[in-house]
C-alpha cells in the first residue's frame, strides 16, 4: 500500500479479493505508480450477488477475454449486458452496485482507477459544467477504440515510471470529458438518442428493427430517424451496423470463435451478411482481417 495525496485509500485498506476474482497485476506494487491504479484480474466462471462498493475515483473496466452474461443492479432496475473482449464500463463515482454473472469462456479484465483529484483538476482546466458521469458511463458502453487500446496497453508498461502513469491518467480523463461534452445534448429527444444507442449496444445479437428501437424510446419512426441522424450524423441502421462490425472486429482478434459464431453474436442473419457488411466498412473480408 502506498500513500497518495490524490487517492482516497480507504476503499483499498483491506484489499482482500472475493473468491471469484484473482488479481494478476497491481501497478501500485508492481510499478510503484501513485498517480493511477491499474490492475489485471482473472475471474471465476460465475458469481452471484457480488457487491462492489462505490468509490470516489474514476473507475474504468475493460474486458480483455471472455464471453459473459452479466446483470448489474445499481440505483434502480437491474440491467443485463453481454461482455466480450473490448466491452468497456465506467463505474459512476460513489455509486455502489451488485453484480451477478456467468461466463461462457474465462473472463479477464483490466481495471483502471484515476483519482478524483485528477478528474477535478482536468475538468477545471477544460472549463464548463461538472462532469455528468451517468451520461459518460452510458456513452462508453457503445465502445471507444482509443480508451480500449490505452487501457489494454497499460499493464504492459509496468517498467515505466510514475510520470508515464500521470500522463496516461491525464490523457484518459481529458479524452473522456471532451468526448462526453461533445456527446451531451440537452432535451428529451437527445436523451432518446442516448437511450437508443444503449439499446443497440446491449442487443447487438438480436434482430433489431428501427421501428422496435423507436418504440422503446417513445418516438415515431420518422421522428426517431431524423433526430438520430441530426445527433450522430448517421441513420440508426447505419449506426447499428457500424457497432456490429466493430464488435465483430473485437471478436475476430480477441477470440477463436468461428465466422459463423461471430455472425450470430453480432446480429447478422448469416456469415455471408457479415462478410458483405464487413467488406463494405473495413475494406477486407473477416477471414482476411483475422490474419492481419
Amino acid at each position: 500500500m502506498f500513500d497518495s495525496a490524490d487517492f482516497d485509500l480507504a476503499p483499498y485498506a483491506n484489499p482482500g479479493s472475493p473468491k471469484s476474482v484473482r488479481r494478476e497485476y497491481c501497478s501500485w506494487g508492481g510499478s510503484g505508480w501513485r498517480s493511477m491504479l491499474v490492475q489485471s484480474f482473472a475471474h471465476a466462471p460465475e458469481a452471484e450477488c457480488l457487491p462492489l462498493p462505490g468509490v470516489a475515483d474514476l473507475h474504468l473496466v475493460l474486458c480483455v477475454a471472455g464471453d459473459v452474461d452479466i446483470q448489474v443492479a445499481a440505483d434502480g432496475k437491474p440491467v443485463r449486458r453481454r461482455w466480450v473482449p473490448g466491452s468497456l464500463e465506467l463505474m459512476v463515482p460513489g455509486l455502489s452496485s451488485v453484480r451477478s454473472y456467468r461466463s461462457r469462456s474465462a473472463m479477464r479484465t483490466v481495471q483502471v482507477h484515476i483519482p478524483s483529484a485528477t478528474v477535478r483538476r482536468t475538468a477545471a482546466q477544460l472549463g464548463g459544467a461538472e462532469p455528468d458521469f451517468q451520461a459518460l458511463s452510458a456513452a462508453l458502453t457503445a465502445g471507444d477504440p482509443l480508451v480500449e487500446h490505452l487501457v489494454r496497453a497499460l499493464p504492459a508498461a509496468q517498467d515505466a515510471n510514475d510520470l508515464y502513469a500521470e500522463s496516461a491518467a491525464a490523457f484518459l480523463v481529458t479524452h473522456l470529458l471532451t468526448q462526453g461534452r461533445q456527446q451531451h445534448r440537452p432535451g428529451p429527444e437527445h436523451a432518446a438518442v442516448r437511450a437508443a444507442e444503449a439499446i443497440m449496444r446491449d442487443r447487438l445479437a438480436e434482430p433489431l428493427r428501427v421501428a422496435d428501437i423507436a418504440a422503446q424510446v417513445h418516438l415515431s419512426v420518422f421522428h426517431f430517424i431524423r433526430v438520430f441522424r441530426e445527433a450522430t450524423g448517421e441513420t440508426p441502421h447505419r449506426h447499428l451496423t457500424r457497432l456490429r462490425i466493430e464488435q465483430a472486429q473485437r471478436l475476430l482478434t480477441g477470440t477463436t470463435l468461428t465466422i459463423d459464431q461471430i455472425a450470430e453474436r453480432c446480429g447478422f442473419a448469416s456469415p455471408g451478411a457479415l462478410s458483405a457488411a464487413f467488406l463494405g466498412q473495413v475494406g477486407v473480408r473477416p477471414s482476411v482481417y483475422r490474419k492481419i
